[in-house]
């Protein structure tokens, strides 16, 4: 099957170490699948495991026995969005005119529960707004795949196993405890529920009930999941009267060293350094701290980023998730498009290319670290490296300009052509 924009991890290179895992899950790589005849097995597993917590004959004997391993979980896992898309494609997919819309007209109607939920929680309406559109378009689609068989899945593959062990024995506390139908939990390939999609875990410890009725549903309350995000993010350290970040423009002889999440100066700091609003004004003289994007290399925008970014990545740990939430929270909120675009025809890697990549630049002297096809810190710093040799724009970015370089080297590296489709 062919399918547009594999790029197994090149967005990496910017410090996105995790996949579309949303609500509180951890960094993963392409997953290996288990096979329905290890699923067997590990199911008998799970059964002990749930015994020795404590639950119901019921659960154990029913509910466990009767998963089913599910294939399209596992290719779904290989293929997350923040691995196999440019930022531009990733952007454009989710921030659109009509999810933009939609998240003002329900500005109005849900205005007096979200205004409710600020004083609350602290967090401002178009931040929950955009959660919920991200996340389901609203409520428009909370998925269908079958929970429970999702988790199972998962929890017997080779790999992060535990992790989604520990949340399917927790949706199997959830069901007992909240009542819930094992039927009627369906939600994402990657046993996120609701209309904020939690994943267990993050139901048991954050959901609340936010419509008075003494229980909490994440699938048929709105203000159940609204008020249960907004707990989410006051718990994870939301900032009071702090945006999430902002685009910014830098000067012609940026040095680009300092593009990552962990190098954080302050606003005036940045200032001093030539950075300005998009719009090219100054920015304000102030201690608050922030760190500079460029999700697009060079030619894309560039954005500073402040504490409240970093709230929201603990949601979904993809810098791509994080800045397309806080966009679409701008525009919500009455704000217009980016002032610069990401380009669209940026060059679109494989994995097996991002290796074949690593291993040139370690045989030219730059160390990339492991040749893994993933463009880590090491990676981008060797990118980095060898560009400041070639004169280019040393933004540690694998765009077509790179490329043509290493193409005149002994060992040349062909260029991937710019939105080729991909086996």
């Amino acid at each position: 099957m062919a399918y547009r924009g594999l790029t197994a991890a090149l967005w990496v290179i910017l410090g996105i170490a995790a996949g579309a895992m949303p609500a509180h899950a951890t960094p993963t790589d392409p997953a290996t699948s288990a096979t329905p005849i290890d699923f067997s097995a590990c199911i008998a597993e799970l059964q002990q495991r749930a015994r020795d917590q404590g639950r119901s004959d019921r659960v154990v004997e029913e509910v466990l026995a009767s998963l089913e391993f599910q294939p399209r979980v596992v290719e779904l896992d290989q293929r997350q969005p923040e691995f196999t898309e440019t930022f531009a494609n990733y952007l454009d997919a989710r921030v659109t005119t009509m999810r933009v819309t939609m998240g003002r007209t329900l500005l109005l109607r849900y205005g007096n529960l979200l205004r409710e939920l600020q004083q609350r929680y602290g967090v401002p309406p178009q931040y929950l707004l955009a959660f919920w559109g991200m996340e389901t378009s609203y409520g428009g689609y909370l998925g269908k795949m079958p929970t429970l068989d999702s988790l199972a899945t998962l929890a017997c593959s080779p790999r992060r196993g535990d992790y989604f062990a520990r949340e399917l024995l927790t949706a199997l506390e959830l069901l007992e405890q909240e009542g819930l139908e094992p039927a009627r939990m369906k939600g994402s390939w990657a046993g996120a529920m609701g209309h904020t999609q939690f994943m267990p875990s993050a139901y048991r410890r954050y959901a609340v009930d936010g419509d008075g009725d003494g229980r909490v549903d994440l699938w048929h309350s709105v203000p159940d999941a609204l008020a249960s995000a907004a707990n989410f993010l006051r718990e994870q350290g939301w900032q009071r009267d702090q945006r999430w970040g902002r685009e910014v423009r830098l000067p012609d002889d940026f040095d680009y060293s300092e593009v990552r999440l962990d190098e954080r100066r302050s606003l005036r700091k940045w200032r001093e350094r030539g950075v300005t609003t998009a719009e090219g004004a100054a920015l304000p003289a102030t201690d608050m701290e922030a760190a500079l994007l460029v999700p697009a290399g060079h030619a894309g925008p560039a954005f500073l980023v402040y504490d409240n970014f970093q709230v929201i990545m603990r949601w979904n740990r993809s810098q791509f998730y994080g800045l397309a939430v806080g966009h679409l929270a701008d525009r919500i909120n009455g704000a217009g498009r980016l002032q610069q675009p990401p380009p669209a025809d940026l060059p679109r890697l494989t994995r097996p290319e991002v290796e074949a990549l690593q291993k040139q630049l370690k045989q030219l002297g730059y160390p990339a670290g492991e040749p893994d096809g993933i463009l880590g810190p090491a990676t981008r710093q060797a990118i980095q490296a060898y560009q400041k040799h070639r004169g280019l724009v040393a933004d540690g970015y694998p765009d077509a300009a790179l490329f043509s370089a290493l193409a005149r080297e002994p060992t040349p590296l062909s260029a991937p052509e710019a939105g080729e489709d991909r086996p």
